[in-house]
């Protein structure tokens, strides 16, 4: 069966073009730009789908444009009328031939801020004069699946308020762009009107659900439909339907976008913070007008949709106070996008559903962030080497063991000494080990903290404090196995050009000479550092990318970058104690130097020689480097998942896609079609909104029309 568009909404009030079409592009709210076609390349595609040759100009006809280009339309069984009805919208000279220049023409108004108004200003202006009459605006209506299942009145005072009495006034674009914004609302009140027969202001439960199927079903989610009738059982009429309980209910569909902005300002940004209805209603009056019984009836369509564990009183709905989180508002009204930014090198869809997850989905899902991690780990430890070995320059720097002990007065002393006496390759002694031990460390890390905080995410997303923060150390102490051979290398070739040496030290001749067991001295040390530096660093980061998020949720990768270094700060700070502990501990002591035979025993030979200002030895530097070092890092591993997008049917990084949400219920319909370029990578979207926000849904088969319900 062909694919139906019918119910898939595009909210163009959400998409923002440049307001005078700029001949090379067109601008997205927050994608920045899309690039417009060349006439060139516009011509190449026209000729590809013109089927009609008149005095050697080449035409393309509305089956060409609406069925082959668009693939609107399936070109078998299709209804002729509507092939011709929507062609009309490009064809502007009514002639049944779609010219280049028209062809051109309606790709730079696909770039307009109103392009989805104007498309459909175009439908109803079937003589292209530039004006709606009251004929035309029939003509089209009459043809649309809604007015088949539930005829509307054209003689009642709101078409006569539009036309004038005598229906002979021609309506304007911008008064046109008015009348559909009111029209499904009339046209739900009529349904009422129809459905109370005697005039009681009550409808029956059956009747609100079959008017809300016919005309507002572009509102509805698949599970929002299904419990229509339940949700109606939540007024004040018992199994009736009041008149006022219908508009709220309508009203709150409509404004979804305004509730769930309504809630984040009641949590403060917060998507998982539950709010109570006492709660919502005080943010509601300090926002907008969203009424008392909109908001009833909210909490009463989240009962039904999650099953919570207080129930709905039938007598009285006012007496029902749950609790609802941001995820309740999506299931309601699935936030759906027009994704320009997120261009994906790869797209993989592993499993068709969660409930399809086996063990080797999983297995397969953590290899795959395994792999993603090492290369974000790699590209971080390379971008912040340099501090890094300042960073331990500084805190192998011993004072009291004996004279001439101290090269550097500084961090930037250190820096300077390094360049005049190693010159720039200095500053990266040690880099070739610390990538081989620093993907696979980083990239446990990564995968240990995604995978224990999968375990602590219920169904709606959230995660307790407790749980991010034992996922972070858990993660912490699993990379040790990885971290302590590597560090203490690390270490060892950093400080051996501090003094003048003919012997010429290598991560081969270190390992020799420490031996399996020597690679993992420090051990405690690492423990002791590893986790209680993720423990911090990882809640630190997930709350801080959330509070940097826009108002769609969406994280710019200059956010995830401050995001990362902000949650180091604290982390890599906090932990420098045992930092320089280990480092004491990992590096070769010179002779006349202290040594030490444990955590416990360097502490206190430091604590004694050195006092308690040694312990912070470096932690600007280990600042410096941990900070933008995670930055980077965390920045890399979530583009990487972004650019090879892998659906495993687990969660996802948040804040990954750049969303331009619309209220809606059915998935993101993207393009297939590759001749679909500039302009034209909108049209599509732009045919599915007339059809879902103003109800104008026209039959597609010749044999009838095609029921519009959403996609399971």
């Amino acid at each position: 069966m062909p694919l139906d568009f019918g119910s898939i909404l595009f909210a163009p009030e959400e998409v923002v073009f440049s307001e005078q079409p700029h001949p090379e592009k067109c601008t997205h709210k927050s994608a920045g730009y899309l690039k417009r076609a060349s006439t060139e390349q516009l011509q190449e595609i026209f000729n590809k789908y013109a089927s009609e040759e008149v005095n050697g100009v080449k035409y393309m006809r509305a089956g060409d444009f609406i069925q082959r280009y668009l693939r609107f339309i399936p070109e078998k069984d299709f209804n002729e009328e509507s092939v011709k009805l929507l062609g009309g919208i490009i064809d502007t000279s009514k002639d049944g031939l779609i010219s280049f220049p028209e062809f051109q023409a309606f790709e730079g108004l696909l770039c307009v801020p109103d392009a989805l108004y104007k498309t459909a200003f175009q439908l109803f202006d079937t003589n292209g004069n530039g004006m709606v009459s009251f004929e035309e605006f029939v003509e089209v209506v009459r043809k649309t699946t809604l007015h088949q299942r539930m005829p509307f009145n054209f003689d009642g005072n709101f078409i006569k308020l539009y036309f004038g009495k005598d229906k002979k006034r021609l309506i304007s674009y911008s008064e046109f762009s008015q009348l559909l914004h009111d029209f499904h609302e009339v046209y739900a009140m009529e349904a009422f009107r129809k459905s109370d027969k005697d005039g009681s202001g009550f409808i029956s439960a059956l009747d609100f659900q079959d008017i809300m199927v016919s005309i507002k079903s572009h509102l509805l989610t698949k599970d929002v439909k299904s419990n229509l009738v339940a949700a109606a059982s939540g007024g004040t009429g018992g199994q009736r339907v009041s008149f006022p309980y219908f508009m709220a209910f309508n009203s709150l569909l409509n404004n979804m976008e305004l509730i769930k902005r309504i809630y984040l300002n009641a949590t403060g940004g917060n998507r998982n913070q539950e709010v109570t209805k006492e709660e919502f209603l005080h943010s509601a009056q300090m926002m907008s007008q969203i009424t008392p019984l909109e908001v009833d009836i909210l909490f009463v369509l989240c009962h039904l949709l999650h099953q919570t564990s207080i129930s709905v009183s039938h007598e009285d709905h006012h007496s029902w106070f749950g609790r609802i989180v941001y995820s309740d508002l999506q299931a309601i009204a699935p936030e759906q996008y027009f994704k320009q930014i997120t261009n994906r090198l790869a797209e993989i869809k592993a499993v068709s559903s969660p409930e399809e997850r086996g063990a080797l989905i999983q297995v397969l899902e953590s290899a795959y962030r395994f792999t993603l991690g090492a290369l974000a780990g790699a590209v971080g430890a390379t971008a912040v080497y340099p501090i890094d070995l300042v960073k331990t320059r500084m805190q192998n720097q011993r004072s009291g063991s004996f004279v001439g002990e101290l090269m550097y007065r500084n961090s930037m002393d250190c820096f300077k000494k390094v360049i005049r006496h190693e010159g720039a390759t200095g500053l990266y002694r040690g880099l070739v080990p610390q990538l081989m031990g620093v993907a696979p460390e980083k990239a446990i890390k990564l995968t240990v903290n995604d995978l224990v905080r999968d375990k602590f995410t219920d169904k709606k997303g959230n995660i307790p404090l407790w749980g991010e923060i034992l996922s972070g150390a858990c993660a912490g102490g699993s990379q040790v196995i990885f971290t302590n051979p590597l560090e203490i290398v690390k270490i060892r070739l950093q400080v051996a050009g501090e003094i003048a040496s003919t012997t010429k030290i290598s991560a081969l001749s270190v390992v020799k000479e420490l031996g399996f067991f020597g690679l993992y001295k420090g051990a405690k040390a690492c423990f002791l550092r590893d986790i209680p530096f993720s423990a911090i660093y990882f809640p630190a980061y997930a709350h801080t990318k959330a509070k940097l998020a826009d108002e769609n949720g969406y994280n710019h990768p200059l956010t995830l970058l401050l995001a990362g270094a902000i949650a180091g700060i604290p982390a890599a700070s906090l932990v420098t104690p045992a930092d320089v502990i280990k480092t004491r501990l990992q590096v070769v002591a010179r002779q006349g130097q202290t040594t030490y035979t444990g955590v416990i025993d360097a502490f206190g030979k430091i604590m004694r020689e050195e006092g308690p200002r040694a312990f912070w030895k470096g932690s600007v530097a280990r600042v410096c480097r941990s900070s933008p070092q995670f930055g980077v890092t965390l920045l890399t591993y979530e583009i990487l998942q972004r650019l090879f997008y892998v659906d495993f049917g687990g969660t996802r990084p948040t804040g990954s896609e750049l969303n331009v949400p619309a209220v809606g219920i059915a998935d993101e319909v993207k393009s297939t079609n590759p001749d679909h370029i500039g302009g034209y990578q909108v049209a599509l979207p732009i045919f599915q909104g007339i059809e879902s926000k103003f109800g104008l849904c026209l039959p597609k088969f010749k044999t009838g029309f095609i029921p519009v319900t959403p996609p399971s």
